[in-house]
């Protein structure tokens, strides 16, 4: 990674290599420090400090170390998958798509109604036919939604952060679907239909947002299975 030849680059500023590839800055360490704190900025992301005149990572920079110290104590308890007062931030929930509307004290409050699945690589987490109560939210990794018939598989769909699946068997507890599958190993958020029940009468005001978010989302997919199955019979008459 080269240098910044920018004369501003060389004051006591800081440039954030972003994810997309583009260099943010100069900015100062109280700004720098507010991108942490939003988790626009991770341990890994690079930063040229102007003052050394090199890159180093988030997580090495002294200014900077007390904030991710602070996530290395929580991220082992977050993955052991107990049950628990969770400490995640409501900014990395904002990712998930269903919570994008709820403020930071509602994602607060919701998250102790969860609980924290670590999901290895190819692990089966729902299996077709089995019934189930349970309703995952992906905050890490990607799965695959497959089907098998006559024994080959056919993927319907692959899920990637801030979606979800399990919804319909939280309000049903009927037979799921389809197989959803870890394609990479995967943290997610999971809520059970007795802890939704829980939720709806303890903090409503968090629970209908949610479940309007919900029917949104599968509102979409219903319209968006409907155009297909207008176009492909739209293509079998003019067969």
């Amino acid at each position: 990674m080269k240098t910044p030849m920018n004369p501003d680059y060389t004051q006591a500023h800081f440039i954030v290599w972003g994810s997309d590839l583009v260099p943010y800055g100069p900015v100062e360490l109280p700004t720098l420090i507010s991108w942490v704190k939003d988790e626009r900025v991770t341990g890994d992301t690079w930063v040229f400090l102007g003052q050394d005149q090199n890159w180093q990572k988030a997580a090495q920079i002294p200014e900077l170390q007390l904030f991710f110290r602070t996530e290395a104590r929580v991220l082992p308890d977050v993955l052991s998958g107990r049950k628990q007062s969770l400490d995640l931030k409501p900014g990395a929930l904002r990712r998930i798509k269903i919570l994008a509307t709820l403020s930071d004290e509602q994602i607060e409050r919701f998250i102790r109604y969860m609980e924290i699945e670590a999901v290895p690589q190819w692990k089966v987490v729902v299996k077709q036919g089995e019934h189930g109560d349970t309703m995952y939210l992906i905050l890490d990794g990607e799965l695959r939604v497959r089907t098998i018939v006559a024994g080959k598989e056919t993927t319907l769909t692959t899920l990637s952060i801030g979606d979800f699946f399990g919804d319909i068997s939280l309000f049903d507890r009927g037979p799921r679907s389809a197989d959803v599958v870890a394609n990479t190993d995967a943290t997610l958020l999971k809520i059970s239909s007795a802890a939704f029940d829980r939720l709806a009468a303890e903090a409503p005001d968090v629970a209908t947002p949610f479940l309007v978010a919900i029917g949104k989302t599968l509102s979409a997919r219903i319209r968006a299975d409907n155009r297909r199955y207008e176009n492909s019979v739209r293509m079998l008459q003019k067969i």
